[in-house]
């Protein structure tokens, strides 16, 4: 503050984070804004200061997520992370029906059983955050939020469950922006992916006779359902960026196989 002036704000998340099969305490920066300066000596400054008290609050790590209200590059010490931006294609029946599972909207009482499939494809990865049910279920709150509030019919989300029984097999979550589609997470408990295939399968049947989504993703590595291609892969320009905060700790070198992060996780 500058008086009765904001000259910089932002978010700050106290999360649990797993590193190379450690538990590590996370602060999270989003929602990074500032006033206009050459250097982004006020963003810089703030980013600084609340890194500063969560390392005396005992965390060991830093995230900065990506904001489209700061322009150029930050002084602070992040590394980005090499995340990609897929483009996806999903293969249709020839007589363009959705594919023979059972398809229900998502509720609070899948949030358990979404956790636990979660940490399981998460538990191979060296650095993933811990999302727990409360995690997810803010998360979606936040999208459902975003969707509603906004303009009418400017943005939709869509959360759908494959189950067994009453439990929740598979998930996904999709936000709509005119033709294009965003699968912001998903998950399955076949190792395959094939209902999560199946479930994208049936949301696009649902409108058979329009014109086919541009559906973009982040996908965990390895995981690639069977129904799924990827018909593009470039850097993502959402940097979500990392750092140490023990001064003797060194950041270790992350690539793409050692990230589990959905586009979901973007505070």
């Amino acid at each position: 503050m500058d008086g009765e002036n904001i000259l910089a704000s932002a978010e700050r998340y106290d999360l649990a984070g797993v590193l190379d099969q450690r538990t590590v305490r996370v602060c999270a920066l989003g929602s990074l804004w500032a006033e206009p300066s050459p250097d982004l000596a006020h963003a810089t400054m703030l980013i600084d200061m609340l890194i500063a008290s969560a390392a005396r609050d005992g965390a060991e790590m830093a995230l900065l997520f990506p904001s489209a209200d700061i322009g150029g590059d930050l002084r602070s010490p992040f590394h980005a992370m090499p995340m990609m931006n897929l483009t996806l294609s999903v293969a249709e029946s020839s007589r363009h029906g959705a594919p023979m599972t059972m398809v229900r909207t998502g509720e609070e009482r899948d949030l358990a059983a979404i956790a636990a499939m979660g940490r399981v494809r998460a538990d191979r990865v060296p650095f993933h955050l811990d999302r727990d049910s409360d995690f997810i279920q803010y998360v979606i709150t936040t999208k459902r939020l975003l969707a509603g509030l906004g303009s009418a019919n400017a943005r939709q989300m869509h959360f759908f469950i494959a189950e067994e029984g009453i439990t929740a097999a598979a998930y996904v979550i999709v936000t709509v922006v005119g033709n294009t589609w965003t699968l912001e997470e998903c998950g399955d408990r076949d190792t395959s992916g094939a209902r999560v295939g199946a479930l994208l399968q049936a949301l696009i049947a649902r409108e058979p006779v329009e014109r086919r989504p541009t559906i973009n993703a982040w996908l965990p590595p390895g995981f690639l359902p069977p129904q799924v291609g990827i018909a593009s892969a470039v850097r993502s320009t959402e940097k979500v960026s990392v750092r140490m905060l023990d001064s003797g700790g060194m950041m270790p070198q992350l690539c793409g196989d050692d990230i589990l992060f959905w586009r979901n996780d973007l505070l």
